[in-house]
């Protein structure tokens, strides 16, 4: 006896590697996670609510190549993973491979740029290695849920480390007096210290940082991590993501003289 159509539908849709990505076409919408005091990646206007910054000129593009609207979802790094499992979300850019989140995600295996892990002290405070940060009378300021957190655990065990729902919060605890050092990626100091707060240092060993694409972990999003790779391969090789980057860094008038001659994003 022959099944009805409709009871071999799930099963051939799980099959499809194409499903997922053919779903968020169908929808006309993707969903991507944007995050309140990350600049220059995300960039929210007070007053009218528009999100700008070189994450949505990447995610724009994206949106343009499947041919749908982006829907930005506002959220935090530290419930990403929450987000991907609540359906919230689409596709997350910016992102770090870490071992947790990557129980429940999908990681592309090539960044879209390489940056490093930098520390932002109070004016004047320079330090040179990660040896010397890894003090007991050291105060360091990680977010909440990110990969800065597994760093700074695995390289300061001796420091006094706190974690924080966000960006701006460290940066208070910072500015307060209330810490030595806040764990940013190099670029995200470089940011901060363009608009006047702390100084920035880059510790040896430099410690290079990878940021990525995820999806949700689920059946049929083979076909959605192809597209997305290829992308990624296709904005590199033609110098596309150097570009955006670079005006994106130059639009907020950051100083990338701290850097070594021979770092490549």
């Amino acid at each position: 006896m022959c099944l009805p159509l409709l009871a071999l539908t799930p099963a051939h849709a799980a099959d499809d590697p194409a499903a997922v990505l053919n779903d968020i076409r169908a929808s006309g919408v993707l969903r991507v996670p944007v995050m309140i005091g990350e600049e220059p990646g995300y960039i929210k206007d007070r007053s009218t609510g528009a999100w700008s910054g070189y994450y949505m000129v990447f995610l724009q593009s994206i949106a343009d190549d499947l041919g749908v609207k982006l829907q930005p979802v506002e959220t935090s790094w530290g419930n990403l993973a929450a987000d991907f499992q609540a359906h919230k979300i689409d596709v997350a850019i910016g992102v770090n491979p870490n071992p947790q989140r990557a129980l429940v995600v999908d990681y592309l295996s090539v960044p879209i740029f390489s940056d490093a892990w930098a520390i932002l002290t109070p004016k004047g405070a320079h330090e040179t290695s990660w040896a010397a940060l890894n003090n007991p009378a050291k105060r360091i300021v990680v977010q909440t849920g990110s990969t800065m957190q597994i760093v700074a655990h695995a390289l300061l065990p001796d420091a006094q480390v706190t974690s924080v729902a966000d960006r701006p919060t460290a940066l208070l605890e910072l500015q307060s007096g209330r810490a030595d050092g806040v764990l940013l990626s190099i670029l995200d100091a470089l940011d901060v210290h363009a608009r006047g707060v702390g100084d920035v240092s880059l510790p040896r060993p430099i410690l290079l940082n990878p940021a990525t694409l995820c999806v949700a972990r689920q059946p049929g999003n083979a076909g959605l991590l192809n597209f997305l790779t290829t992308w990624v391969e296709q904005e590199r090789s033609l110098g596309l993501a150097q570009s955006t980057l670079a005006h994106g860094w130059t639009s907020r008038g950051i100083d990338l003289s701290v850097l070594p001659p021979d770092f490549t994003f």
